[in-house]
Formats: structure tokens, C-alpha cells, sequence
């Protein structure tokens, strides 16, 4: 069995077996705008963060196997690490320009897998974007890939307790119409492309 099968296999396992079951049934998780989601070509999709949960939850509830940047430090958490790593997730060095990285999701992209990019780079309190980065949107020049904003709503505030109780929230996930790559790599292409994603992702969590 060749290893982009084998790897298929897992994620489906993986999604099915452990993500479907906290998605579906501890956050009623529900997806609006399925029918902006390509289905033929791989695409970069781009969405807020709040969450550990969110590469796991995304990559279900989208039905397409996205690979995801993930810090180096996630994938030695015992039972997240594995998952993650089964869902194609790949390391990141937190505050390292890393090169391999670039590489990494170039190659994926070139051999038709989709890859995932928190654009604001962490996680944030508020579970909005606000300081986004501008690698999806170069990622997208040089692999001439569309940009899908996707918005994950409550990630950020997935637990909560009342006298000691634990009360899980509704994940809610919304995907927007796809966004063209920057017509060059300069900073002002960059620069739009970013904002304009930043506004989608930001409106579609309303």
C-alpha cells in the first residue's frame, strides 16, 4: 500500500473514531457554506484560531484531508500529538523563519493535498482575527492556490464551568467563497489579500 494511501487511511480512521464522536456529540458542531468548499483542486485554507481542537475539528468537519502548520510543541502532548500528527499536521518552530516548513507545504500543495493556516499565526482570547500574517497569502502566489477563509465560532471558549460543572459550546463552523491568490508577490498584493481575508473570516464569525 503506498503511503499517501496508508496516510488516508488513518485520517479517515482517526476522523471517524475519535474526532467525529467530540465534534458531533460534546460541541454539536454544524457547518455552514459546504458548497464554497473545492472539490476537485487542493486549495489553502485559512481560519481564525482559539483552540487546540481546531486543526482536528476543521479538518472533519470540512471533509477534505488538511494538512496543517502546527508548533513543534503540540506534537508532544500525549493523544493530541498523535491525532494531529494522523491528520497530516507537520511542525512549525515557534519564531523560526523555517524554510523546510515553506518547503513542506509547497510539495503538499503541489501533490494536490490541501494544507490549513491560522492566519493570525496563534491562538487569541477573543477567538477573532486580529494581527493576521501574510505567508498563506504568499503561499497562495507561489502555488497559484485559492484561499478558502473559514471561521470556527466559540473555539476559544469551547469549556466552561458553572458550579463545577462543565457546559460545552456549540461549534459552529462557517466556510466563506473562496478567495483568488495576490497578483504578485509584492508587500501591497500581500498586504490586500491578507485584509481581505481577515475582514471574511471576521464577518462570517459576526
Amino acid at each position: 500500500m503506498k503511503k499517501h494511501a496508508i496516510q488516508k487511511l488513518i485520517y479517515e480512521l482517526v476522523s471517524k473514531l475519535f474526532v467525529f464522536p467530540i465534534y458531533k456529540f460534546v460541541f454539536k458542531g454544524h457547518l455552514i457554506g459546504k458548497e464554497n468548499i473545492p472539490q476537485r483542486d487542493s486549495f489553502i485554507m485559512v481560519s481564525n484560531h482559539g483552540s487546540l481542537l481546531d486543526p482536528p475539528l476543521l479538518g472533519h468537519a470540512l471533509g477534505r484531508n488538511i494538512s496543517f502548520m502546527a508548533k513543534a510543541e503540540l506534537f508532544k502532548i500525549p493523544f493530541l500529538g498523535f491525532i494531529i500528527k494522523a491528520c497530516g499536521a507537520y511542525p512549525v518552530k515557534r519564531g523560526i523563519a523555517d524554510k523546510n516548513t515553506i518547503k513542506t507545504a509547497c510539495k503538499k500543495l503541489s501533490n494536490d493535498n490541501s494544507i490549513g493556516i491560522f492566519i493570525d499565526g496563534t491562538r487569541q482570547k477573543n477567538g477573532r482575527v486580529n494581527k493576521p500574517k501574510q505567508g498563506a497569502a504568499l503561499l497562495a502566489f507561489k502555488n497559484q492556490k485559492l484561499l478558502l477563509p473559514v471561521a470556527i465560532v466559540n473555539s476559544h471558549r469551547l469549556i466552561r464551568f458553572k458550579f463545577c460543572i462543565p457546559l460545552f459550546s456549540k461549534i459552529l463552523i462557517k466556510v466563506g467563497k473562496p478567495v483568488q491568490p495576490p497578483q504578485s508577490s509584492s508587500r501591497d498584493d500581500l498586504y490586500s489579500v491578507t485584509m481581505l481575508l481577515q475582514d471574511k473570516i471576521n464577518n462570517l464569525i459576526g
